[in-house]
């Protein structure tokens, strides 16, 4: 009943499940990664047996008393609505517990968890227990995402499935608040604190044993509180009511000016922009994404004035749109003023400055000229003959006969700085005969790129050579220099590897000054961002480009903020490199979160359409398809995370059948999405198909039935718990198929209790 750590990074990684992380993230597929993660094989019996007789009923493992005291919400349970109203934001719970003067009631809950579980799935949706909480003013806490995005194209809010009223985003953003204020350094889960109108921690609920005493302490209240004042809600104007933090106001506010024509919604937002433009950033929200252009216009207009950092995210949606150049200036200038106050603010405003901004040593452009032509600039020797040390020989012969013909010289450079940079593989057991040699190689190749430049040579190789062996020698300072001076010179669509090797050094270099303006919290050029965005356009594109490079701008991207250029970046890099376990990893989460579990498995279909598809792609689909099946259940659909549960074995068995040899960690990976699939189907009700799946599961890798999903539950425990429903109501076929396959597994795995 821990709770997690409250960083959304975290609470996606713990949503794949402490012990079985492998299967979500089965795009690796790596044998040695399976290894790892598979569970140790069970003990061997002692001497003389001692497990129960053969084809007897397995011993009901310890933990099985809780699965019947926190019952598991069915499918039935989950499409009721959760009738607890939440307030937005803490701010809206103060602000709502001194008007009305009610105290604060914060929950904290936990997916997977079974207490939480029940709290959410069946209590929260209960008449007589809705009627407990209502003297309170109700907060909720959760780390977990349950809907990929918050709002709609339209701007209109997604509510959670989980807990209704608020979104995923208000939720998460609660939890570390709470965190902070009263969790006293434990996350732990169900959880229910009391909190008096002086902000003073009044009960904390935790650790319970039962529901009773839980509601039995929430019934009690807070005891000394004065009546709370007399409520007048629906008779208040609708206009009047737009200026209030109370979510009953704001849900009531926001209804009508969806309901309302161009004058009745301008209204609304005239008298909440009078309250201030972050006081009612939703309905800003619903003006600037609805479908009234002049509206939508007016709503940027007003928060292109706003100095708020709390309105930061709001612009960053908002310059998603498309819009004349002016008005887009005028956001992004809004971002800089909130920068005055808030670091992240100032940044986000020079990413996007110069993610749209001219770069001033890379043309992308041009270099994707010259790559639809076909053209490749003539190049030097290259680091890949056959013989580097007797091409050098060459060379060094070639400079000696024609010692002032500056090419000759630059060649030798070049040869020189091949044989350098593969000393290692000359010297392939001997470390310092290597690094002897590589030193040597790169003072002889300054030294022949010097005299070449002394001899009037204007090639771009001079100062890349120069760049590339100040570099491997670390003198850093140079190598910069010397990197943008050469980076401009570069003729467009050049595919050696000396081109790729110095745009990664002039890359590293913007990237280095632009990560110490931000560690000093300074302002910096966006023309420095331009060049790298730039510089990454080539990369992505060269013949020698690799994905390591996609990686590290990906995930740059990604700390800077600029969340639609990482996603291009991303999706090219997995289009060019689909074999890289790790870009598919990044690009699973990534999509999941963008585009929800239906986007992901389209994602992921299109890739398996295209005609260069690699045979193990199949298996990162079935992990797409096993990560869309978590999140539908997690959201309360159920039906539909059986059919992403059947797609994901039907990949899985493809993949096998591509690579027999990686049999195993897809076996182990089917046999978790069989298991949620009968956890799915016990909770329509469907025994019958439960029990085929739990069957087929066990069958398929019995070593996984102690291996946790997404959700937290192992396969052992959905058995567990089917058995009991299949003794309750004597289907005594099915009961003695579940047995046969639970007979041979190890009792330890199917434990509740197991960490």
């Amino acid at each position: 009943m821990t709770h997690p750590r409250r960083t959304e990074a975290e609470a996606r990684w713990l949503a794949r499940g402490r012990v079985a992380a492998f299967v979500v993230g089965l795009v690796a597929l790596l044998p040695v990664a399976a290894a790892q993660d598979a569970p140790a094989p069970p003990p061997a019996p002692p001497s003389g047996g001692g497990g129960p007789p053969a084809g007897s009923p397995p011993t009901p493992p310890r933990g099985t008393e809780r699965e019947s005291m926190w019952r598991a919400p069915t499918a039935e349970d989950w499409a009721k609505p959760c009738l607890l109203t939440w307030q937005r934001t803490w701010d809206d719970a103060v602000a709502v517990s001194k008007a009305t003067g009610k105290p604060i009631l914060v929950c904290i809950n936990m997916d997977g968890e079974i207490a939480s579980e029940h709290y959410a799935g069946v209590r929260y949706r209960q008449p007589e227990i809705a009627a407990l909480y209502a003297p309170y003013v109700l907060v909720i806490a959760s780390v977990y995402r349950h809907n990929p995005r918050d709002y709609d194209d339209q701007g209109r809010r997604i509510p959670c499935p989980r807990f209704g009223g608020v979104t995923c985003g208000e939720h998460i953003a609660l939890e570390p608040v709470v965190y902070d204020k009263f969790l006293d350094g434990q996350r732990v889960a169900p959880r229910h604190i009391a909190v008096d109108l002086d902000g003073k921690e009044v009960y904390d609920v935790y650790y319970a044993n039962d529901t009773k005493s839980v509601f039995d302490r929430i019934q009690a209240g807070v005891p000394n509180l004065p009546p709370p004042p007399p409520e007048v809600k629906g008779d208040r104007p609708i206009a009047e009511r737009a200026t209030s933090p109370d979510v009953r106001d704001r849900v009531a506010v926001e209804a009508a000016f969806q309901a309302a024509d161009p004058a009745g919604r301008r209204r609304l937002l005239d008298a909440a922009l009078a309250a201030g433009v972050t006081k009612q950033l939703d309905l800003l929200r619903l003006s600037i994404f609805g479908l009234d252009p002049e509206l939508a216009k007016s709503a940027r207009a007003a928060l292109a004035k706003v100095d708020d950092p709390a309105a930061t995210d709001l612009v960053l949606e908002a310059l998603r749109v498309p819009m004349e150049s002016a008005e887009r200036d005028a956001l992004i200038a809004a971002l800089g003023r909130m920068g005055a106050t808030s670091p992240r603010a100032s940044w986000l405003a020079a990413v996007h400055q110069g993610l749209a901004g001219a770069p001033t040593s890379v043309d992308p452009k041009a270099w994707d000229d010259a790559a639809k032509s076909g053209a490749r600039p003539a190049t030097g020797t290259g680091f890949y003959g056959e013989d580097l040390a007797n091409a050098r020989e060459s060379q060094v012969t070639a400079s000696r006969a024609r010692p002032d013909d500056p090419a000759v010289q630059l060649d030798l450079a070049e040869a020189s700085l091949g044989v350098a940079m593969n000393a290692d593989k000359t010297y392939p057991t001997d470390p310092r005969k290597a690094r002897f040699l590589a030193g040597r190689m790169f003072a002889d190749a300054r030294r022949a790129a010097l005299e070449a430049k002394r001899l009037g040579s204007k090639d771009w190789r001079v100062d890349t050579i120069l760049a590339l062996a100040a570099y491997h020698t670390g003198d850093l300072t140079e190598a910069y220099a010397r990197a943008e001076a050469a980076v401009p010179a570069i003729p467009p669509g050049e595919g050696g590897w000396s081109s790729m090797a110095v745009v990664t050094v002039f890359a590293e270099s913007r990237f280095k000054q632009i990560a110490a303006a931000l560690k000093a919290r300074k302002r910096w050029p966006p023309s420095w961002l331009a060049d790298l965005n730039a510089s990454y356009a080539v990369l992505i594109k060269h013949p020698l480009g690799t994905e390591t490079q996609v990686l590290w701008y990906y995930d740059f991207l990604v700390w800077l903020g600029a969340d639609d250029a990482s996603l291009r970046v991303l999706s090219q890099g997995v289009e060019r490199f689909a074999g890289s376990a790790t870009l598919h990893a990044r690009y699973l989460d990534r999509v999941l979160k963008d585009r929800g579990p239906e986007g992901a498995e389209a994602a992921y279909a299109a890739l398996l359409a295209r005609p260069d598809a690699p045979p193990g792609l199949a298996a990162k689909a079935a992990a797409a398809s096993v990560a869309a099946a978590d999140h539908l259940r997690r959201a309360g659909k159920i039906a539909a995370s059986v059919e992403a549960y059947t797609r994901a074995v039907a990949l899985f068995d493809r993949a096998v059948a591509a690579d027999p040899l990686g049999r195993g960690p897809l076996d182990d990976a089917a046999a978790l999405a069989l298991a949620g699939r009968g956890r799915a189907r016990y909770q329509l009700g469907d025994d019958a198909g439960a029990t085929d799946d739990v069957f087929a599961s066990l069958a398929r890798s019995p070593d996984s039935a102690g291996t946790r999903d997404a959700l937290g539950i192992t396969p052992g425990e959905t058995a567990q718990m089917l058995r009991a429903r299949l003794v309750e109501r004597k289907q005594d076929d099915l009961l003695k198929k579940l047995d046969a396959a639970l007979a041979p597994i190890d009792p330890e795995l199917l434990r509740f209790d197991r960490e």
